[in-house]
């Protein structure tokens, strides 16, 4: 069943200084029950996507075009009355620094009582008994004690954990998770991610994980889109993305996970830095940057290609490749 509908997505910034196109054109569908992973470096676009996808954009922020459907309902220009009904109870999200996103001045009950109430028909009692049961599914220990603590007083990890309980106390269709172990050390990063697949299979949600790490999510994800410029650059299932990067972006950051495989090589990481938004190259966003690039990649952009049934590709190797190998390539 699909949930989510994706169109062109056109994102952009009015500042002084210009428009800033920070999402450009962005496809892609949700299925019920799936894990999708966009990745990117900072200023990909990811959390925008995200955004837009939730309409809460900064004041100069703007959908500028496209087409963002949930469960068939056209979302884009659906009004402020609409989206309160879908925000956090349809569609949910969890944000990349729980400290921030919690008030510190307010206890961890009250918070969470506060979203039940606001997207369910509960009384008061009920919200506080679905906060205890929902931090208990989270594995927060001593739930009742933890009720009446402020977010200053649990651990990064904690703090994690009760802002997932917030987000899936209305059991939403779709959770948004938007860099949700950045702040964690490794071991409550495991943690926490295998308690997002155990919920996630549990309840039968889907789930759109934002990240900048590919490792990370390796082994939770059915689908990657993979982002640079506010574009995609590269699109497919989680198994074709690993074992078979067709853009050099992508093999960048493949190249920049640690290995246990072999101790003495060390890490490549991806040089330069990425692109100023406001002056985007006619070519290639990446070729400033890319080790392969080619003279084309300043001039053109590459079509899309479809590499097989479950893989897409923006990049002009894979159009050298077919060249040489003497196949005309399908354009996606």
């Amino acid at each position: 069943m699909r949930l989510l509908e994706v169109n062109d997505l056109h994102t952009s910034f009015f500042t002084d200084a210009g428009e800033v196109k920070a999402v450009n054109g962005v496809s892609f569908n949700l299925d019920k029950g799936k894990v999708l992973d966009i990745v990117g470096e900072s200023g990909s676009g990811k959390s925008v996507t995200a955004y837009s996808i939730m309409q809460i954009l900064a004041s100069a922020g703007k959908i500028v075009g496209g087409s963002i459907k949930f469960n068939g309902q056209e979302l884009v220009g659906a009004g402020e009355k609409v989206m309160k009904t879908i925000r956090g109870n349809r569609i949910s999200i969890i944000f990349q620094d729980p400290m921030t996103s919690l008030n510190p001045t307010y206890t961890i009950g009250k918070q969470l009582m506060e979203a039940i109430l606001l997207h369910t028909d509960r009384n008061k009692q009920q919200a506080r008994e679905r906060a205890v049961e929902m931090l208990k599914l989270v594995n927060v220990n001593e739930p009742e004690k933890r009720m009446k603590q402020h977010p200053f007083e649990l651990s990064g990890g904690m703090r994690q954990r009760v802002m997932i309980a917030m987000a899936l106390a209305c059991e939403p269709d779709i959770l948004i998770a938007d860099e949700p172990t950045t702040a964690l050390d490794v071991t409550i990063q495991a943690q926490i991610l295998e308690l997002m697949k155990n919920l996630q299979e549990e309840l039968g949600m889907a789930i759109i994980m934002i990240t900048h790490d590919l490792g990370v999510v390796a082994q939770m994800c059915d689908e990657v889109i993979v982002m640079y410029a506010g574009s995609i650059c590269e699109q497919g299932t989680a198994d074709e993305i690993f074992y078979n990067p067709c853009h050099e972006y992508t093999k960048g950051l493949l190249r920049s996970i640690p290995t246990t495989s072999n101790d003495d090589e060390q890490l490549r990481p991806i040089t330069g830095t990425p692109i100023d938004l406001l002056n985007m190259p006619k070519g290639c966003p990446f070729a400033p940057r890319c080790d392969n690039a080619m003279r084309i990649c300043l001039r053109e952009r590459a079509e899309r290609l479809q590499i097989n049934e479950d893989h897409q590709a923006e990049c002009w190797m894979n159009v050298k490749k077919l060249m040489e190998e003497g196949k005309d390539g399908e354009q996606a």
